[in-house]
């Protein structure tokens, strides 16, 4: 083979060692200094005793000469709870050493922790340094913060005989909560459940979860850090499975609860003999994975309650009696556009009658010109609209749609954004109508009496508002009169 001249192997050979650095110069400079993606790792508030998520820090070098860092240690070195690894090399007893950053070039810091029991009822905070010694002789920290609290790990809690859980600090389930048939199980004012992955709670017997306004009961996932900087995985939803209720399984209550991010919310298996299901009152059932509230043949009554933005319907109802009362459905499921409606009835082809479907003072809308659907077989099915907001396509079944309004995309400014009505937006779901929707005093003022105030306790006034919210001025509120 024929040799290549020598001044082309040695330009050859020099382009190689150029490109792998072998002449890169390192300067001692004192004012050659590192940056940092950010001056603090912050961690979420974290379960105690339970690892946390991995952050990533990257260091960069913007200098024209290479950066030699001597050591890079945990300030509070092999006492700290956090955990580093740099470029591939953990950082064993909290310290590492002879690390190099070339010209332009970055390394990258992975960080974990972990948080002991504090013994306390509150969060506590844990701070700690990331310290990088430059070869020059400087100095540069970056910030480690976690907060933590305390929690009752439970795997596999059956409850077999009636029970009261504590609420002194939330429970971490692993591998579901069931609830046996014969037992009760009470949820106190305060009472926090967080469910692992694919894990749920299933009722054979009776759940009573009755918060109040200032302390709610509260049913989510465990998940406590971000998915992004602007959203936690908290606000999204299948971050556990929900509440199942097996047939044979009667007096559930649901009051002042909030239950959100499962992959359902309650769904009731039931057939209806008279015997209410379940109740749901001045509670929350939003960010849905598949239906939020689902029954099939069963008996139940929701009041003053929103149930909201669900991969799946909002409500569906399969056959059996309910009566949904100042309530507030709304399909602004923000994931997919393929979501279902906020309102589905069926009868099954007639295997599951409908023997009362009534909604009364209620909001039903959602993104799109109709969020009501039905297979309905039984022309003769008892369902009654009466004093709502729907959106949905006029009837003129007078009998069935009593004093109604409907929601016209024609008259609202973004067409079938129709979230116009309300409060708020972007990921911020306030669902009080704003005094110039037509939502404001479209409710039966006959039901003051027995909803004289809506889900967050403000007094409705004289003509209320359809859903479970009331619009309030802010001078008013701070009074307590309704607006």
């Amino acid at each position: 083979m024929r040799r290549l001249p020598y001044y082309v192997a040695l330009v050859l050979t020099l382009a190689h060692l150029v490109s792998c650095g072998e002449f890169d110069s390192f300067t001692t400079d004192p004012s050659a200094r590192l940056s940092f993606s950010t001056d603090t790792v912050r961690f979420d508030t974290l379960i105690s005793t339970i690892g946390s998520s991995t952050k990533t820090l990257y260091v960069f070098n913007g200098n024209d000469e290479g950066l030699r860092i001597s050591s890079i240690c945990l300030q509070e070195g092999s006492g700290s709870h956090f955990r580093v690894n740099v470029d591939g090399q953990f950082l064993a007893g909290g310290l590492g050493r002879d690390f190099e950053v070339r010209r332009k070039d970055s390394i990258v810091v992975r960080v974990e922790v972990t948080m002991p029991e504090s013994g306390t009822t509150e969060a506590v905070t844990y701070t700690d340094n990331l310290v990088f010694n430059l070869e020059s002789g400087t100095s540069q920290k970056v910030a480690l913060r976690a907060s933590a609290m305390d929690a009752y790990i439970v795997h596999g809690m059956e409850v077999t005989e009636d029970m009261t859980l504590q609420t002194d600090k939330p429970y971490v389930i692993y591998d579901s909560l069931v609830v046996r048939e014969g037992a009760t199980l009470s949820l106190s004012p305060g009472t926090t459940l967080m469910f692992h992955d694919k894990c749920g709670m299933v009722v054979y017997g009776k759940v009573l979860s009755e918060g109040t306004l200032d302390k709610p009961v509260i049913l989510r996932g465990d998940r406590t850090d971000h998915m992004f900087d602007y959203l936690k995985y908290d606000n999204t939803p299948s971050r556990w499975e929900g509440v199942t209720i097996h047939e044979g399984s009667v007096g559930n209550r649901f009051f002042h609860t909030d239950l959100h991010s499962g992959c359902h919310g309650i769904v009731c298996l039931h057939q209806d003999d008279g015997e209410t299901c379940v109740e749901i009152e001045n509670s929350i059932i939003h960010n849905i994975g598949g239906d939020a509230f689902s029954t099939k043949g069963c008996k139940a009554v929701v009041a003053n309650t929103q149930i909201s933005n669900a991969r799946g319907r909002c409500v569906s109802q399969t056959g059996g009696t309910t009566t949904f009362v100042h309530c507030t459905l709304a399909q602004y499921y923000p994931f997919t556009a393929d979501r279902g409606e906020a309102l589905f009835l069926s009868d099954e082809q007639g295997e599951w009658p409908i023997r009362q479907a009534h909604f009364l003072s209620c909001v039903i809308t959602g993104y799109g010109d109709d969020v009501i659907m039905g297979s309905i077989t039984d022309e003769n099915a008892p369902y009654l609209f009466s004093h709502c907001f729907l959106n949905t396509v006029v009837s003129d079944d007078s009998e069935r749609f009593v004093s109604v309004l409907y929601d016209d995309p024609d008259e609202t400014p973004h067409g079938s954004d129709n979230f116009c009505h309300f409060d708020s937006y972007n990921f911020v779901y306030d669902f009080t109508p704003l005094p110039t929707s037509r939502i404001a005093g479209a409710a039966d003022p006959s039901l003051l009496e027995q909803y004289p105030t809506d889900r967050l306790g403000r007094l409705r006034d004289e003509a209320p508002d359809a859903g479970c919210y009331e619009f309030v001025a802010k001078d008013t509120e701070e009074e307590g009169v309704g607006g």
